[in-house]
């Protein structure tokens, strides 16, 4: 094997490392990447995704809904599979090495005689250590669900391959009626890294919020967790070496981890060996709960998307790693353009220390979206806001971090004819998108609109609704032209007065990868 081929495996397998794995083809020889030697952009061949565990709550109520968007130039075959992972661990000596039972319940709950019934089927598919599917796709294009009440509902491990990897998304909304962190609880599943950042976590009296770590790998992973209040790092006693076992989740208390109390925290995550999913469950006693995804990686420019337009209040939460303090240029892409919130201009921020400034009804009545600057781009932020909607003691708070942007497709799931908003901001520049609503659930056709987005604006748009819609749907968000474009999903509903909602907003799903063809110079590489 030649020089350049290796080097274009090689190159193929750092791609595969970081987003999936695409298909590597010789392309044609009359093709115009051959004869121009440029990349070609293939669906990815392989992904995954971690659900973090919904909830402890006996009255929570869970949907899982999947789905993968029909992409030109997938295989025509393939799996897309979520498993419980809810606290497994690797097999003791003596055990049975696939010690889950195929539901919710584990190998000690299971006797000798059941465990020999099923070595079969489980030996015919190795990968099956978590048990039976809690959720499998059957069909590019149409969402499908699950239900699970109560506490006892599993963090999930999925892979999916072939067909269904390129731009495979998984949600998992929790409606909790009553008792701490009461409310609509919704979290995009996210792919395992190696290190997250959460600004708007807290340590406080009145809140319980708990890091997720989920562990997909067959060896176990090794975290660190790092706390930084409004004075810098806090002391913490058991925040290093946590140990996440093979194909497990942990939940981890932030408040155990250190005896200091404060309002605003930021979190980093660092897996020294292994690799992670992680997301923060913030619950409050009084104004409900949602999950804190994390924000974006630490960037000079921010955008945090579509804040409703019913805001009561906005509390920003900002964070600078290093010692590098920066004063942030605050602008708010409202339906008309960029605007300066009288009084909230710049925002100072000390370097290593939380921030955290109240923005009040920040929306005033339209849709907006926070975009933060520091100057020349020099600092990088980490960001978050916590959202709130309602009155009095009827209030349900919601988090939005900083969002990555819609480089080429993002799906939101869980979709309902009433109670949805989908809201685009392009803060540089005019940009037009494509809205797909995919089949229902349990029935209805596709519909597809192009929607125009002017430059430093947020829109609410009247997203399409599947015809004669049964059950939930998926929506997926393509840019055409221009941008870049952020975007995110809310899903609204009312209990007893309180204005239930979860904010989700839609990274791009890195569904496609660009592969060099092996007439290029990979000299780069090569070295």
């Amino acid at each position: 094997m030649n020089r350049t081929t290796l080097s274009l495996i090689a190159g193929a397998t750092a791609l595969a490392a970081v987003t999936g794995f695409a298909a590597v083809a010789a392309p044609d020889p009359g093709s115009a990447e051959q004869r121009t030697g440029a990349a070609a952009t293939l669906p990815v061949e392989r992904t995954g995704l971690l659900c973090p565990q919904p909830s402890t709550s006996d009255l929570a109520e869970t949907t899982y809904t999947s789905f993968a968007p029909v992409t030109e130039g997938a295989d025509d075959k393939g799996t897309a599979v979520l498993r419980a992972a809810a606290q497994q661990s690797a097999p003791e000596d003596g055990e049975s090495e696939d010690g889950e039972d195929g539901e919710n319940g584990s190998a000690d709950e299971k006797d000798e005689s059941d465990e020999k019934e099923e070595e079969g089927e489980k030996d015919a598919a190795k990968d099956d250590k978590a048990g039976k599917p809690v959720l499998q796709l059957q069909e590019p294009g149409k969402p499908v669900t699950a239900e699970a009440d109560g506490a006892d509902a599993p963090a999930l491990v999925g892979t999916a391959d072939g067909r269904f990897a390129s731009g495979w998304t998984v949600q998992q909304t929790t409606e909790v009626t009553a008792g701490t962190g009461r409310g609509l609880r919704g979290v995009a599943c996210s792919a395992a890294d190696t290190q997250f950042w959460f600004p708007g976590a807290s340590t406080d009296d009145s809140r319980t919020d708990y890091i997720h770590l989920t562990n997909p790998d067959d060896s176990a992973a090794v975290v660190d967790i790092e706390l930084y209040g409004k004075d810098g790092e806090l002391e913490t006693t058991v925040g290093e070496g946590i140990t996440v076992k093979p194909r497990s989740a942990e939940p981890v208390l932030l408040s155990t981890l250190t005896a200091e109390k404060q309002t605003d925290v930021t979190v980093h995550v660092v897996v020294r060996s292994g690799r992670v999913g992680a997301a923060v469950q913030a619950l409050d006693d009084e104004t409900g709960g949602d999950w804190l995804p994390a924000s974006a990686d630490p960037s000079g420019r921010l955008v945090l998307p579509g804040i409703p337009k019913d805001a009561t209040a906005v509390r920003l939460v900002a964070f600078t790693p290093g010692d590098a303090d920066v004063d942030l240029k605050v602008r708010l892409a409202s339906p008309s353009g960029l605007i300066t919130p009288a009084g909230n201009e710049t925002l100072h921020v000390k370097g290593g220390m939380t921030a955290a400034f109240d923005l009040g009804d920040l929306t005033r009545g339209e849709a907006g979206s926070l975009v933060l600057t520091a100057p020349d781009g020099s600092v990088p932020v980490v960001a978050a806001v916590r959202v709130l909607r309602g009155e009095g003691g009827k209030q349900e708070s919601a988090f939005i971090p900083a969002a990555r942007p819609v480089e080429t497709r993002a799906t939101a799931l869980d979709n309902t004819a009433e109670g949805t908003t989908l809201s685009v901001t392009a803060p540089e520049g005019d940009a037009e998108i494509k809205v797909t609503a995919s089949a229902g659930t349990k029935g209805g056709t596709p519909q597809t609109k192009t929607y125009s987005i002017k430059s430093g604006t947020t829109q609410d748009i009247e997203a399409p609704v599947p015809a004669g819609l049964k059950g939930s749907y998926a929506l997926t968000v393509e840019t055409r032209t221009g941008g870049p474009v952020y975007a995110s999903r809310t899903l609204a509903s009312t209990e007893g007065g309180v204005p239930f909602f979860t904010v989700q907003p839609l990274p791009d799903d890195r569904g496609m990868v660009a592969v060099p063809d092996a007439s290029e110079n990979l000299s780069v590489l090569q070295r």
